[in-house]
């Protein structure tokens, strides 16, 4: 090679470990991509790209670098290695990275440990139990049963009423008003606005014991409590207020929904999501033509003969759910989480980040879609926690660990108005205090509060 080979090969070594030691990643991969047999080219102190990168915390180097296959046992001169600059230097999550990982992959924040979580609105009472919903003579001899269950519903609001309170008897508790046949029965197909949704059986198990004492066996029909949910006009509940002055229609839904005893809010959530449906989609999707309920208010067919949606299996004929994505966002170095928030929150609200999955999209991919459209976060590994039903209308929260790659944030006013790192230190003190902080994070009964414990209660020393 002559002198200015020699000159032109070091000023492109020199090149590439200016842009690992300032951080400059896209350049560093241009680089690499012209000269990829260069990556473990060292300087003359036996320096390498990788050690550059791991001495200043540029952890979206480091990656790229071991994407693309570097050798992390290079010594340099004072014999460390990568790993052991980024200890030196305490950025613990390139080290984490360095010592644990191969072929590029990133560090494991996320726990291998599978546990089922039971979520608030994800509770309830009730066995749904979907194979009675054919059976139009069970369901039509069970609406006028003495034992049977309403509950009833205006505008989406659950009728309620207050009682003492089992832990705090003094404090008064707000819960459903369970009706029965005789109480709704003049309410029953009074008005077009009127709709009847089965949502299922209550298994009483004290009734087979009593039964017992009397020496005798129930049959299953005597065991089985059914629970409907009515949904009648605004004039009919003006009236049956004025009839049951102890009782109240339960509003606006939030937060007011969050009172509610965990089991009975399982039981709203379905009847909710249900009757919203049934409020928003009057006449069919697909012709326009008018719809009759069936199977228990489950599914709406066309009375149009020839309407396609009559034949095969369409969607539109059932109820929908709507699935979104909310993730708490873990930095790279383990310690700090992703928070933002809303215009539309109260003051000084954080949680974490959410949004709609879309068509023909994974979850994971709508965890790093989001969170990148939001907050300008590049996101790496996601791990399902768990979900919990949200009726508001009808969306399914799927809650997941997500591990970002990059730090630097670029919030999107147009979606969120502001979004942050928060240490374990602040989140936790925060979860202690509640809202007597700078900040807040919404309540136990939301899942953003369950992922936000959950990271919290990770192991901290990652």
């Amino acid at each position: 090679m002559t002198d200015s080979g020699k000159n032109l090969h070091q000023d492109i070594i020199s090149q590439l470990h200016d842009f690992a030691a300032v951080g400059d990643a896209a350049k560093l991969k241009a680089l690499l991509s012209r000269y990829p047999s260069l990556i473990n080219a060292a300087s003359d102190n036996g320096w390498t790209a990788l050690m550059y990168g791991a001495r200043n915390g540029h952890l979206e180097v480091v990656q790229i670098l071991l994407e693309e296959r570097c050798d992390r046992s290079i010594f340099n001169k004072s014999r460390q290695t990568a790993l052991d600059i980024a200890k030196l230097w305490g950025y613990k999550h390139i080290a984490n990275l360095l010592a644990n990982v191969k072929d590029g992959q990133m560090p494991n924040f996320l726990s291998n440990e599978v546990k089922e979580y039971g979520n608030y609105f994800g509770l309830t009472l009730l066995d749904r139990r979907s194979d009675k919903r054919t059976d139009s003579k069970w369901l039509s001899k069970k609406q006028s049963h003495p034992t049977t269950v309403y509950i009833l519903f205006s505008n989406l609001s659950p009728l309620v009423t207050l009682g003492g309170g089992i832990e705090s008897p003094q404090q008064p508790e707000v819960k459903l008003c369970r009706l029965y046949h005789k109480d709704v029965k003049q309410y029953m197909n009074q008005t077009e606005e009127g709709t009847l949704i089965f949502l299922g059986v209550e298994l009483q198990f004290h009734m087979n014991l009593l039964a017992a004492c009397n020496g005798r066996v129930l049959q299953e029909d005597d065991q089985l409590v059914a629970w409907f949910a009515l949904s009648i006009d605004s004039a009919s509940a003006e009236k049956f207020k004025q009839e049951h002055e102890d009782c109240y229609f339960l509003h606006p839904p939030m937060p007011a929904l969050l009172q509610l005893p965990e089991k009975e809010a399982g039981v709203v959530a379905q009847a909710r999501s249900i009757l919203a449906w049934h409020n928003r989609y009057r006449f069919c999707p697909t012709c326009g033509s008018a719809t009759k309920t069936e199977e228990g208010g489950y599914k709406k067919s066309c009375l149009k003969e020839d309407c396609p949606s009559l034949q095969g299996v369409h969607n539109t004929s059932y109820p929908r759910v709507d699935p979104v994505v909310i993730m708490q966002v873990i930095h790279p170095d383990g310690n700090h989480c992703l928070l933002g928030r809303q215009k539309k929150f109260p003051p000084g609200m954080f949680t974490c980040l959410a949004g709609f999955v879309e068509p023909g999209e994974t979850i994971e991919d709508a965890v790093r879609r989001e969170v990148e459209e939001e907050a300008g976060i590049k996101v790496g590994p996601v791990q399902y926690v768990s979900c919990q039903p949200w009726p508001m209308p009808s969306s399914l929260m799927i809650g997941c660990l997500a591990v970002a790659v990059s730090t630097v944030i670029k919030v999107d006013k147009n979606e969120i108005e502001d979004a942050r790192w928060f240490t374990r230190e602040q989140v936790m003190e925060v979860l202690i205090k509640g809202n007597q902080h700078s900040f807040f994070v919404p309540p136990r009964q939301a899942i953003a509060h369950q992922l936000i414990k959950h990271w919290i209660g990770m192991n901290a020393n990652l």
